[in-house]
């Protein structure tokens, strides 16, 4: 059996670990900000470096500053998206990859905590996928 690489591998299964962790100990009633409350602690308990709500620079001219705001920016490498809702919609999908391609980061993690199982996408940057 071929063996798939994975981007990230070991820092996305932490980071994973901590999601599951905070679905399984907050379950499904929560909102947003307290999902991602329990998030950064799970970061700092697990010494992972982080930014929280990281503003990104505009990327391109005439954009004003502000526009994107990531929930979480994990070791400079793995965006995570957190969503309470009760199914995904293309727009998420959309917000993730404009994200991933101004910050020109490589993988983005969409998390949904709004169901009985937390489920979690991942999404990797579409410019850079034929490089």
């Amino acid at each position: 059996m071929m063996r798939v690489n994975l981007l990230h591998e070991e820092l996305s299964y932490k980071v994973r670990g901590i999601l599951y962790e905070v679905h399984n100990e907050l379950g499904s009633y929560r909102n947003e900000k307290q999902y991602c409350d329990k998030i950064e602690f799970g970061l700092k308990e697990k010494g992972l470096k982080y930014e929280r709500e990281k503003i990104l620079l505009p990327s391109f001219d005439g954009e004003q500053k502000g526009r994107n705001r990531i929930d979480f920016i994990v070791e400079d490498k793995i965006i995570i998206e957190v969503k309470v809702v009760p199914s995904f919609s293309p727009n998420d999908f959309k917000q993730c990859k404009r994200y991933l391609v101004s910050s020109n980061k490589e993988l983005c993690l969409l998390v949904n905590f709004g169901l009985k199982s937390c489920v979690i996408k991942r999404i990797l940057n579409p410019d850079l996928l034929n490089q």
